[in-house]
């Protein structure tokens, strides 16, 4: 682990690891039981949204759940920057979903909760490429 990375960014970085790993298993084994199907759930105004699109985005969450622990570790992956901002932009459209879904259908506690959460990993996901510096 970095020497400089303090007790609050640890523990930071671990949970939001684990938050996208957790969400990320829980979408690909259930059909309606993570963050990523009420995310799309909303997006498609209550139909139900297309099982690629769950997949998809439970794979992303795997993939910047271990690429966080990753760069916790200070593993180095030659494409492990290139990989977060990527993520980071995926993610960046999730927040920009909470903020219409927000503006659609009011400010209710639901979408703001939401919307906090993306926000938090999308900044982890900031905090963990070195294009954006810790």
């Amino acid at each position: 682990m970095k020497g400089s990375a303090g007790l609050g960014s640890l523990l930071w970085k671990i949970s939001v690891a684990l938050y996208l790993i957790v969400n990320g298993v829980i979408d690909l084994t259930k059909e309606k039981g993570g963050d990523f199907y009420a995310i799309f759930h909303r997006m498609f105004k209550g139909n139900d949204p297309e099982s690629f699109l769950i997949v998809a985005a439970a794979v992303i969450a795997l993939i910047a759940g271990i690429a966080i622990l990753l760069e916790m570790f200070n593993i180095e992956i030659s494409f492990f920057d290139t990989l977060i901002l990527i993520i980071a932009i995926v993610w960046a459209v999730y927040v920009v979903i909470e903020l219409i879904t927000c503006f659609r259908e009011g400010f209710q506690r639901l979408y703001m909760q939401m919307l906090a959460v993306h926000l938090m990993v999308l900044s982890s996901l900031l905090i963990a490429s070195k294009r954006f510096g810790d």
